[in-house]
């Protein structure tokens, strides 16, 4: 805009300069007030306008045109021209639905009348903004680490301050401003280890495997960089559970791999079935190489644990096919149902012996983001990978090294949830104190959700019995359908984006995540307060029953 004004300007004054043929400063507007002068009493000057302080001539607007042209020209990234693999990629839990409840939120600040008063935003895992409080010696550490002055405070208890030092030792100049190495700071390495050793009874864990990442997708998409090669009917089959967390089906978009589903069993709790795998990799035989397994246990966005004798069975057929298992364990703190139990794959492939441990492939990931913690915006999450070629592993760390570090602040807050107060520390009461009530709080949450949604006529909800999601199916009537497709909607999305519309609650719906064809779904976070959530499912409740009046 100043380049334009400017060149206006010297048109104007009929680009003036000091050189031959060129006038004084300030000539032309001498000019144009003698012109003036020289007019009748009462009359106005004809010739170049006002456009504010400027005025216009004949030449300034030919300037204006030429400048607006090159302006105009036409832009190299387009649609057309933009990655097609970064066009396909979708992202159900920031989708349409989530875009629609921000236009309906800036509606209700304007003053907009609506039949609620306020959005409820049930579509994303995100704990502190559904009201969780913060993990307090959690947040003491990375204070400390964050401003290190604060060590002198009295305020602060021992043991917090003594990871504090210990952390900062490991930064470069003991501060969190500075990078650490690729796979992060070393220190905070050996703690994950020994809490994997701690988790897993014994089973032993080298912090050479343990790579510090940016939250758990971070890792999950490093892994699937290294592992997807090949074209045509080489190019890589990475398998994933349908239901899904789109950040799988995200990634294998855009890294143009060959998306594999295998089916959960909505009618056994969203079990894993291996005939089901085996029917699934048969089939992907024709058309691609699958080399990944993954699995997402506890589910999201299902919420099943997987029982000991299926992790055995999944990791017999990893073996006996080939294929390399990712292991996405970010819930394993939340586990809710009684006869229920977090196994890691990582102790299960220890305890089918040798041939197993020394041969399968394994990544398994963990996050700051979920458990109790519920600190998404820290970024924190590690991934330990086991058997890895020699070779893979300098490869591995080079394309690390490209992002040069994880968040050192992350880094941090990952290595509280591996290396907690212990009974005898100063902090150990407060900080069990605060773990078992959110923790036991969700467990209350994830009931209250089950048992609501499976009254609501229309409505079936499996059990929770981890993680932090319903994912309840839904009936919808024919003729609901049908209007569905004259919107060119899928008709889960219909069914959603009507209830936001007419309750304000945001959900995601199924076909985001996937589900088997005829069947509709969506997925909520249980994460609200108690009293905000029995709110938000009657709101569901007499929704649900209007649009099968509606739609009968």
């Amino acid at each position: 805009m100043h380049r334009f004004v400017l060149a206006a300007r010297q048109a104007a004054a009929g680009q003036c300069g000091r050189g031959p043929g060129g006038c004084s400063r300030g000539g032309g507007t001498d000019v144009a007030l003698r012109g003036a002068a020289s007019l009748p009493a009462g009359r106005q000057p004809r010739g170049p306008r006002r456009e504010g302080s400027v005025r216009w001539s004949s030449a300034a607007k030919a300037s204006a045109v030429k400048i607006n042209e090159k302006a105009s020209r036409e832009k190299i990234l387009t649609l057309e021209s933009m990655n097609p693999q970064v066009k396909a990629v979708e992202y159900a839990v920031r989708g349409p639905i989530v875009l629609k409840a921000g236009e309906i939120e800036k509606e209700l600040r304007k003053g907009i009348k609506k039949p609620f008063t306020e959005v409820i935003k049930a579509n994303i895992g995100d704990a502190h903004a559904m009201g969780q409080r913060p993990i307090t010696f959690l947040r003491q550490v990375v204070a400390l680490c964050t401003y290190p002055n604060l060590l002198d405070s009295p305020s602060f208890p021992e043991d917090a301050k003594k990871r504090a030092r210990r952390i900062l030792q490991g930064c470069g100049g003991n501060s969190l401003g500075s990078y650490t190495a690729s796979q992060g700071i070393n220190c905070i390495r050996e703690d994950v280890a020994s809490y994997i050793e701690r988790r897993d009874g014994g089973v032993p864990a080298d912090p050479d495997n343990i790579y510090l990442t940016t939250g758990a997708s971070d890792g999950i998409s490093a892994i699937l960089k290294i592992l997807i090669s090949g074209g045509g009917k080489s190019r890589t089959g990475v398998m994933i559970p349908i239901p899904q967390y789109p950040l799988y089906s995200a990634a294998i978009s855009e890294l143009d791999a060959i998306q594999v589903n295998y089916y959960l069993d909505e009618e056994n709790c969203w079990a894993l079935n291996v005939n089901e795998l085996r029917r699934a990799l048969n089939e992907a035989k024709a058309y691609c190489n699958p080399k990944v397994l993954c699995i997402i246990n506890p589910g999201n966005p299902t919420g099943q644990v997987q029982n000991r004798k299926c992790i055995e069975d999944v990791i017999h057929f990893a073996w006996e096919e080939k294929l390399f298992l990712l292991a996405d364990e970010v819930y394993q703190d939340n586990v809710y149902s009684e006869g229920c139990q977090f196994h890691s794959f990582k102790k299960i492939l220890y305890e089918m012996g040798p041939e197993y441990y020394n041969n399968v492939e394994l990544a398994s990931f963990h996050s700051t983001s979920k458990g109790y913690m519920g600190e998404c915006g820290y970024r924190g999450g590690y991934m330990e990978v086991i058997n890895l070629h020699p070779e893979i592993k300098g490869q591995l760390v080079k394309l690390l090294s490209v992002r040069l570090c994880p968040p050192v602040s992350g880094q941090a807050a990952m290595d509280i949830v591996v290396n907690p107060p212990v009974p005898g520390e100063e902090s150990y009461a407060q900080f069990i104190k605060e773990k078992e009530s959110v923790l036991n709080n969700l467990a209350k949450k994830a009931k209250l959700t089950e048992d609501m949604f499976n009254k609501i006529p229309g409505v079936h909800c499996n059990p929770l019995q981890g993680a932090m999601y319903a994912f309840p199916r839904i009936f919808i009537p024919s003729k609901a359908i049908e209007e569905a497709k004259a919107h060119k909607m899928a008709p889960d999305m219909f069914y959603c984006m009507k209830l936001l519309e007419e309750t304000g609650i945001c959900v995601v719906p199924g076909s985001g995540f996937g589900q088997r064809e005829g069947t509709y779904h969506f997925r909520m976070t249980i994460l609200p307060p108690v009293e905000k959530l029995k709110i938000l499912l009657e709101k569901v409740k007499d929704f649900h029953i209007k649009f099968l009046e509606k739609y009968a």
